[in-house]
């Protein structure tokens, strides 16, 4: 896409001299899910809020089904970029990324969508998620950094587990640190009994749990019965464990795990909760970030401000939930906060970046 064509959406009040950013919004607005439908008009309602804070009258937010199939995704996206859109914002799904994809790439047009499979990011596919590859080495980096060698995993044996093994494996080799073993439970049943013995005999000086919720606190004492003792052996989480009713788990006091800045999010909430009645669903900011992306972007040539050196900027951009930037890959990096779990509270014990200039290009 590199000139205006006669079907391209503009609204009346447009300037006929000057050419709309057109912002396409892709999103499962009829999915067969209720919950998916609502979190979807959350993010559209997010986007709008977006474009309102830009201030620019020349945006223009064009928005289509991603539906319940790729089918859809892969129709919404054609209807996108018939009318003009320059860049597309969502879908929310892996399975409609990899159908939006080659759509959008013969037309030039780069694509910034939620889902937090990495694997379906690439070169033009930009992932705004909470990808659990970022979660694993800010926790596992952390650790390291205070004297931890010795990493053991209890991941649970499905697609997060697999993705949660292969970057703790990674991370911990990257680090000079040994794993001593990754250890698999059934996510149904949360049986830990086999693998928490395997793993208190392989002797870590620091185990990742890669499980939150109520299924992490009936864990927890199985855990501690086999032999992996707060006390003696630190405890790291993912960002399941961002939940305050793990702090009713004794067995899990002292623990880290990463999450985004404390109250980041408080002024994003508080507005949202102004002009809509309710406070938005978590995954409502990455919404409001990548239409905000969009914004900052728009000022450049008609076509080309979209590029991938403008996209995967080095030194990032400040979100809703804290610091991200993209890699040419399409991945993405966060700004993550390392949280310390207390009866009365989590705690900072490691605040999140505020800048990418001292982390590597």
């Amino acid at each position: 896409m590199t000139a205006e064509e006669p079907g391209f959406l503009r609204l009346s009040n447009m300037p006929q001299n000057k050419v709309p950013v057109r912002v396409g919004l892709l999103l499962p607005f009829s999915n067969g899910s209720a919950a998916t439908r609502a979190l979807a008009q959350a993010m559209l309602k997010s986007a709008e809020l977006a474009l309102f804070d830009s201030g620019n009258p020349n945006i223009l937010l064009i928005t289509a089904d991603e539906g319940s199939t790729p089918e859809q995704a892969a129709a919404g996206a054609k209807a996108l970029l018939a009318k003009g859109s320059e860049i597309i914002v969502g879908p929310l799904f892996s399975p409609s990324v990899n159908a939006v994809a080659p759509i959008a790439r013969d037309r030039g047009v780069p694509v910034l969508a939620f889902s937090s499979d990495r694997t379906v990011a690439q070169p033009g596919v930009y992932l705004l998620s909470f990808q659990p590859e970022n979660e694993v080495k800010r926790i596992v980096s952390y650790a390291a950094s205070q004297g931890h060698s010795n990493f053991a995993a209890l991941v649970p044996n499905n697609a997060y587990g697999d993705h949660i093994a292969a970057a703790f494996q990674t991370n911990v080799t990257a680090l000079g640190g040994r794993v001593t073993v990754v250890a698999r439970y059934d996510a149904a049943s949360g049986n830990v009994t086999d693998p928490a013995k395997t793993i208190a005999d392989s002797r870590p000086d620091a185990v990742l749990i890669a499980q939150g919720g109520s299924l992490l606190k009936q864990m927890a004492p199985t855990l501690t019965f086999d032999g992996i003792d707060s006390t003696h052996v630190q405890l790291l989480g993912t960002g399941l464990w961002d939940d305050p009713s793990i702090q009713s788990a004794p067995q899990l006091t002292g623990g880290w795990f990463p999450a985004p800045a404390p109250a980041a999010d408080d002024a994003f909430n508080a507005k949202y909760k102004t002009d809509f009645g309710a406070l938005p669903p978590p995954l409502a900011s990455l919404a409001y970030d990548a239409v905000s992306l969009a914004a900052l972007l728009a000022p450049g040539v008609p076509y080309h401000r979209f590029t991938p050196a403008a996209i995967a900027d080095p030194n990032g951009y400040a979100g809703v939930d804290g610091i991200f930037r993209f890699a040419p890959d399409g991945t993405a990096e966060r700004g993550l906060a390392v949280m310390g779990v207390e009866p009365d509270g989590f705690k900072v014990v490691a605040p999140a970046q505020v800048t990418f200039q001292h982390i590597g290009s």
